[in-house]
């Protein structure tokens, strides 16, 4: 199978007519004839129903119509980024992220700049219903999310498709001086005489889900802290000491913090994790997205 003869079936099918098909492809008519047969021929379908009236799309060839245009468009893409590369234009690659990535993104920009070292990497942040949005819309090329997505954006913008990559595990952030702190891990029902300092839940709607259901399994409902605008405040207003408190960081961010107040102790048993998942426009075929899924699939430190 050729891509000539993707593109030749593509235009007649458009124009239901071969006369006009070889006029849009610039040749005549029977090579276009010609090469759609032998299209049918490989594929072994009957892709148009041809009466010396009307030319029309089978079953199959409805069917076959879209798988066609996708390998068009991704040859088409394709091109365009080696073009714009062999021309000398820096390519870039937008990408969405989210907090507490810590050292997995530092490792995965250093291995992406190592294969691709032309091509720059926006990291943009925005919170996760704007960032699927502007992914539907092709202002992003991927993005990470931690968790169960939102409902996706509208019918109307691109469908999206769900890579998981990793589980991300929580700690439980408290007072340096606490008598917990000095345990290797902590039971969540060990915390249940502790205030819970925690982002709302419309803020974060998985993180909060998890947290408090996996307090219910353990038996108690936490009891409510201070409210807090960012996890900066919230560990100081833990390692304050004015009374015992409690949180979750992820433990990517917490083993790149240095609070000499707080504590940063793993969850007892199978403790508590997020997915991380990289987040694509369905049937999206782009070297550049190909490079950035091989190396995390190529770099089992990073998973």
């Amino acid at each position: 199978m050729e891509l000539r003869q993707l593109r030749y079936f593509v235009t007649v099918a458009e124009e239901l007519h071969f006369g006009r098909a070889a006029e849009r492809l610039v040749i005549g008519q029977p090579a276009v004839s010609q090469l759609v047969r032998r299209l049918e021929r490989e594929l072994k379908l009957r892709l148009f129903d041809r009466t010396p009236r009307t030319v029309r799309l089978t079953p199959a060839g409805e069917a076959f119509l879209p798988a066609a245009r996708a390998v068009l468009a991704a040859h088409d893409e394709a091109r365009a980024v080696a073009a714009r590369l062999a021309e000398g234009r820096q390519g870039v690659f937008r990408l969405g992220t989210v907090t507490g990535l810590g050292e997995r993104l530092d490792q995965l920009l250093d291995a992406f700049g190592e294969h691709a070292p032309d091509v720059r990497v926006e990291l943009v942040s925005v919170p996760v219903r704007e960032r699927l949005a502007r992914l539907a819309d092709g202002q992003l090329d991927a993005a990470f999310v931690r968790g169960a997505p939102p409902q996706q954006p509208s019918q109307e913008q691109a469908p999206l498709e769900r890579r998981r990559l990793w589980d991300e595990e929580l700690v439980a952030a408290m007072p340096a001086r606490h008598p917990l702190a000095r345990q290797e891990a902590v039971a969540l029902a060990d915390l249940a005489e502790l205030p819970l300092c925690l982002t709302e839940r419309r803020n974060h709607p998985t993180l909060v889900g998890l947290l408090l259901t996996a307090c219910g399994q353990a038996g108690f409902s936490p009891l409510p802290g201070p409210a807090t605008s960012n996890l900066q405040d919230t560990l100081a207003a833990i390692g304050s000491g004015a009374a015992p408190m409690w949180t979750v960081v992820y433990a990517g961010n917490a083993r790149r913090m240095h609070v000499p107040r707080v504590a940063f102790v793993p969850f007892a048993g199978p403790g508590l994790r997020l997915p991380v998942e990289l987040v694509v426009r369905n049937g999206t075929v782009s070297p550049l997205l190909e490079l950035l899924t091989a190396t995390l699939t190529s770099n089992d430190h990073l998973l």
